[in-house]
Formats: structure tokens, C-alpha cells, sequence
């Protein structure tokens, strides 16, 4: 009997990818249906349905659910649910579109198509009023108000059937897991309490103490990656999941840790987008999700603390997967070692504080990186990558 957290809202995982056998047969007549084509931030929730990463969910959210999502953080069903989970069409193409229609859903970057919608409801949305409830702010400088104000004037609901997971599971192999790969590779461990570390930037000193802060207390961590579309300036995928097993490699005990990787786009969401990441953790098998300063955050659009805070806004038996809240870490010169606001004792100007951010910033001028900062392998493949973006321009 596993001994792993249940699944979101639901007995089982709900898996809207069809089986291989399926999916010829499924894609020619996806290509007789008229065609909606999805931006990267509905691509990446249409392959998160179809792996069972948005359980219990079964496609694209009609009218009250996302009011109720906006506005109360739930489904009409009363499930738990922080950020809508939507799909938008331009208003010619959703006029031309009967409910109870089966619609092929289109990635707008590759021209392929991934699904196949039943719409059963077409809506117009408040673009503000979403931006308001769910991040805070109408600012169009925030990356997630961005998407919701570049969307088309009419969503689509419906169940979706999702057909190809695009490029994903060649171009990441071993780490593109789906939720019921990460249950199976838990039990095997005999992983019973587990923690996921959400990350879109390669890993630094900070964050490798966040993470073995989270070994000491659970029986394994799930270094869990960003794989979708990420803003201007963050490090890609491919060179952060390099840089992310170097330090895995040199610096944890083996088989404390688990590296992997998933389809979703960021939204930068901050307090939202934590409790989201909390619930998809859930449905990955994960009974605890790491929360350090400015979870999913950007700019100053949210309080270092808030996405931890939000958390004790929520219902009972809202969230199985809670929070583990660390503080600010930094080194120390005088502890001579990593430390965080309720461990160290000594004042500010002994504290190197460190951030992606800065670190990034610090490879973008070649300054020197220090131990402390970051760990040299990890520096090593870091710099090639931007000595190489320097060559190619």
C-alpha cells in the first residue's frame, strides 16, 4: 500500500494523454476538425493536463470556475484551485465554433497539433479583474499580466484529449517525468514523505542549503525543473539541468535526491503560483514542497515572505502537500558556512547574500564567482554557456 499523498481531488490520477496505440488514428482526425491555435502558456497546460499534472482537472475551465478560482481559490466543486487554468480564441474563429464540437488545439510556434478540445462552453473573461485577484496587480511590466492581457477575446471549455507531448520526452529523456513515473520511482525508494524544490535557475550555495535543510527532515527531494518557456534572460534548460547534476554529483549524498523536469510555464505569480506548485507536487507523489524568499516571484511585485504566508490562508483539507518554510539564506564569514536569519547570529555586513539574479548578472559581466556564491563545477559549465552566447553574437 503506498504510503505517498493522494492525488489532488481525486482517488487516481487523471491522465488525459492517449495511449501510443491511439494517437495516429487520433491525430488524422484532429486534422478534419477546424484548428485553435494555443500560445506556449496554453501549450504548457494542455501537455500538464495530459500527464495528470493538473489532477483532478479534465481540460480547459468554464465561466464559473474560473470566477470561482479568481475570486475564492476553489472550483465550483469546492476542490482547492489558485491560478485558471484556460484556453482563449480570437472572436471570428469561436463564432464559427458550435458547443459540443470537437476542435483540434494547435501549437502556434511549432505548427503541430497536440489535442483535441470538446468545447462545451465559449466566454468572454475580465482580463483586470483576473490580473487583480490572482497576481496582485494590473501592471503590464508583470509577465503573467502580460499573457493575460495578450489573450484572445473568447475562451473555449471543454475536455481535452491530449495526442503528442511535442518534443519532451526525446529532448529530456530520463528527466521528463510524468506524475505516475515519480509515485512508481518514490516507492521504489521507499520514499514515503518527499520534497519537492521548484527551480527555473541553475543552483546555487542557497539553494543547495534548501535542499539538504529539506533531506534532513523527509525521506528524499525531487529537484523538480522548469522545462516551458521562461522569460528574457533566464539560463535554458538544457544548460541549467547540467549545471543542476553537477552539484548533485559532487556535493549530496547518493540517492538523496532526484532530478527531474515538467512542461509548465512560469507565470511569476508569486503567492498564487506557490500554492499551485504545491498542488501539482501533490499530484507528482511530493508531501512537501520547499518554499524559500520570493517563491515564483519577480520584481518587486510581492513581500519576501508572502508566498509562505499565503499558505496559512487556507481551508482544512484544502492541500494535502504543505509548505516548508525556510528563511533567508546567505554565508556567513563568521559561521564560515551557510546559514539563515534563525541560525546565524552575526550581523549584516558578514552575510554574502545570494540570489539568481545576481549571479546571473555576474556571468553576463564575467566577474569572477566566488566559492561561497557558488559551487565551481557548477560556475565552470555556467561560464561556458555564456562565453558561448558571446561567440554566436
Amino acid at each position: 500500500m503506498s504510503q505517498l499523498v493522494t492525488p489532488h481531488g481525486a482517488n487516481a490520477l487523471h491522465v488525459l494523454l492517449v495511449p501510443p496505440q491511439q494517437r495516429a488514428s487520433d491525430l488524422a482526425r484532429a486534422r478534419c476538425l477546424k484548428t485553435v491555435p494555443m500560445q506556449s502558456r496554453e501549450v504548457s497546460d494542455l501537455l500538464m493536463l495530459g500527464m495528470g499534472a493538473y489532477t483532478p482537472l479534465e481540460g480547459f475551465m468554464g465561466q464559473d470556475d474560473w470566477r470561482s478560482c479568481c475570486e475564492q481559490m476553489r472550483l465550483t466543486t469546492g476542490v482547492f484551485w489558485p491560478i485558471p487554468i484556460t484556453l482563449s480564441c480570437v472572436q471570428d474563429l469561436a463564432d464559427s465554433i458550435l458547443v459540443g464540437e470537437d476542435v483540434s488545439l494547435c501549437d502556434t510556434q511549432t505548427g503541430e497539433i497536440l489535442g483535441i478540445l470538446n468545447v462545451t462552453e465559449k466566454y468572454r473573461i475580465d482580463r483586470g479583474f483576473e490580473c487583480e485577484r490572482v497576481y496582485h496587480t494590473t501592471d503590464p511590466a508583470h509577465p503573467g499580466v502580460q499573457k493575460v492581457m495578450e489573450q484572445a477575446e473568447i475562451n473555449l471549455a471543454g475536455r481535452v484529449t491530449v495526442i503528442s507531448e511535442s518534443d519532451y520526452p526525446t529532448r529530456y529523456r530520463s528527466l521528463y517525468l510524468h506524475p505516475d513515473e515519480s509515485r512508481a520511482l518514490f516507492q521504489k525508494k521507499g520514499w514515503s514523505h518527499v520534497a519537492a524544490f521548484q527551480t527555473r535557475n541553475p543552483m546555487h550555495r542557497s539553494h543547495e542549503h534548501l535542499v539538504k535543510i529539506a533531506i534532513e527532515v523527509t525521506d528524499g527531494v525531487f529537484i523538480h525543473q522548469v522545462l516551458g518557456q521562461l522569460k528574457p534572460g533566464d539560463i535554458p534548460a538544457e544548460v541549467r539541468t547540467r549545471a543542476i547534476q553537477a552539484m548533485i554529483d559532487n556535493y549530496f549524498v547518493p540517492d538523496t535526491v532526484v532530478q527531474a523536469g515538467y512542461p509548465i510555464e512560469m507565470r511569476y505569480g508569486g503567492p498564487r503560483e506557490a500554492l499551485l506548485h504545491a498542488l501539482i507536487r501533490q499530484n507528482f507523489g511530493c508531501s512537501h514542497l520547499v518554499v524559500g524568499r520570493d517563491h515564483a516571484g519577480v520584481g518587486d511585485y510581492y513581500g519576501p515572505y508572502d508566498a509562505q504566508n499565503i499558505f496559512d490562508q487556507l481551508w482544512d483539507g484544502a492541500l494535502q502537500t504543505k509548505p516548508l518554510k525556510i528563511d533567508i539564506t546567505f554565508y556567513c564569514k563568521k559561521c564560515y558556512g551557510m546559514a539563515t536569519a534563525k541560525t546565524c547570529p552575526h550581523a549584516e555586513e558578514h552575510r554574502i547574500s545570494i540570489s539568481g539574479t545576481d549571479q546571473r548578472a555576474m556571468l553576463a559581466r564575467r566577474d569572477p564567482i566566488p566559492p561561497e556564491f557558488s559551487r565551481p563545477e557548477v560556475v565552470k559549465i555556467l561560464q561556458d554557456f555564456y562565453a558561448g552566447q558571446e561567440a554566436a553574437s
